[in-house]
């Protein structure tokens, strides 16, 4: 008896959405859950419900446009290393050779000094 399974292609890929990729999922809920509140606060405040909901309503197509955005412009992993790379420094500074010269150099497996 030959038995047939189906074989999962979407081993060791980061989730994706309806074109949001990986931790921009997140932000998008997140940011969803905010609004949320955000209309919560207003209601309980006493604001007029139509004014809670155009204020959720613009804001919430604001977060929905900058996420996006942020997904196709950085990809998966393009934030992360975006951040990463403010923190490398843009000159390293060197008021002396002695840190050169004291490098020992390596040719062929021998040591050069």
């Amino acid at each position: 008896m030959n038995t047939i399974y189906k074989i999962n292609k979407g081993i060791n890929k980061s989730i994706e959405f309806k074109g949001l990729k990986a931790q921009y999922i997140w932000y998008l809920g997140a940011g969803l859950l905010g609004l949320l509140i955000l209309f919560a606060i207003l209601y309980i405040a006493g604001l007029n419900t139509f004014f809670c909901l155009g204020i959720v309503l613009i804001g919430g197509t604001i977060l929905f446009i900058y996420v996006y955005r942020l997904s196709n412009k950085y990809g998966e992993h393009g934030m992360m290393k975006k951040a990463a790379s403010r923190s490398i420094p843009k000159v390293i500074k060197s008021n002396s050779r002695n840190i050169f010269i004291s490098i020992k150099r390596v040719d062929d497996g021998k040591v050069v000094a």
